[in-house]
């Protein structure tokens, strides 16, 4: 539910992360691309998701990552909201 994830913050749910970044939900792979971290442990702020453990910050939109030691971005999903439920185009 998008209720789930407050706003400003992120949550993980199996292999994916739902982040709630300005009002707008986004859905992005769970794992960093620079050393398999667990961003749903990270860090949301109005440029993305910053990662727990070397601090790369990835853009949630796109899933660029902003600033080394991340080169390889995230993959990102199209995301529906219907009634409150997150929808996930896999």
């Amino acid at each position: 539910m998008v209720d789930d994830v407050p706003e400003g913050g992120v949550a993980g749910f199996g292999d994916l992360l739902v982040s709630r970044i300005g009002g707008e939900v986004r859905v992005t792979a769970r794992k960093c691309t620079h050393a398999d971290a667990d961003l749903s442990c990270g860090f949301a702020g109005p440029d993305g998701v910053r990662c727990p453990l070397h601090l790369s910050v990835f853009d949630t939109r796109d899933g660029r990552p902003l600033n080394p030691p991340a080169t390889e971005p995230l993959r990102t999903y199209n995301v529906k909201i219907d009634g409150g439920g997150v929808y996930v185009e896999q």
